[in-house]
């Protein structure tokens, strides 16, 4: 048998004239207040945000380029695209290499003497199992990381030169523009002690060995100077506190 019993609701919010006298009376809470939606606040539309500076410097460089058309009203933002633009471009560039490659005989021509007229190449000849030459490479390890720009490739002595003697290792080669620019023969070329910052300043010596991709040569040579320089003495430095410091804890 059906049940036709049911609950009659009335519209929310509403209360009876009974309810109400209860609630005068205290028989009865306080009436909840109506239910009121949230105001409509209509979403964020991409187009309609004010297109400034910081707007194009968050855009990928695809992005910038699907701009083209939206920009051409805009003489101002449409500059600043094209300059974004070109600074992603020349900053592609610049972070060509990063690390030391290792290269045959046969890739020597390829990768040193046809490489880019504008890009410097380090040719370190060695051989596995040589203190001296383990040194020196770990040296261009780090400054092929601070240096992008600059190619550094690595070459089994005698797979370079046949009968390269062993003496005369590690050796480095400079290269710029299919031309050798300087050698360096042996560890001692680069002092007592052989850092990354002590191999930096006399690569970069009389030549923009090392460069940033950017800036001039003459500028460019000089600020890895200076920077190197710094970096030096505050190696320098860090090291004689760091001696004085176990001396004292030593006493």
């Amino acid at each position: 048998m059906a049940d036709y019993h049911f609950v009659y609701k009335d519209v929310e919010g509403t209360s009876t004239q009974w309810d109400d006298i209860q609630r005068k009376l205290g028989n009865l809470p306080e009436k909840p207040p109506a239910f009121k939606p949230p105001p409509f606040v209509p979403a964020e539309d991409e187009d309609s945000k004010p297109k400034d500076k910081s707007w194009i410097d968050s855009k990928t460089h695809d992005e910038l380029e699907d701009l083209e058309d939206d920009l051409d009203d805009d003489r101002f933002l449409e500059e600043y695209r094209k300059k974004r633009l070109s600074e992603i471009r020349e900053a592609a560039k610049v972070a060509k290499f990063g690390s030391i490659i290792r290269i045959s005989g046969s890739d020597f021509i390829r990768e040193v003497s046809q490489a880019s007229p504008e890009i410097w190449v380090v040719v370190i000849l060695y051989k596995e199992g040589f203190a001296a030459c383990e040194m020196l490479m770990g040296c261009l390890e780090e400054l092929a990381r601070r240096y992008p720009a600059t190619k550094f490739v690595k070459i089994i002595s005698t797979d370079c030169i046949p009968n390269y003697p062993d003496c005369n290792l590690p050796t480095l080669l400079v290269y710029n523009n299919g031309a050798v620019k300087a050698n360096y023969v042996g560890l001692s070329n680069f002092g007592r002690r052989c850092t990354p910052e002590g191999v930096a300043l006399v690569l970069c010596h009389s030549d923009p060995v090392l460069n940033d991709g950017q800036s001039s040569s003459d500028s460019s040579r000089r600020s890895v100077l200076d920077g190197e320089s710094k970096r030096l003495i505050e190696k320098f430095v860090a090291e004689r506190e760091n001696a004085e410091d176990d001396g004292a804890s030593s006493d």
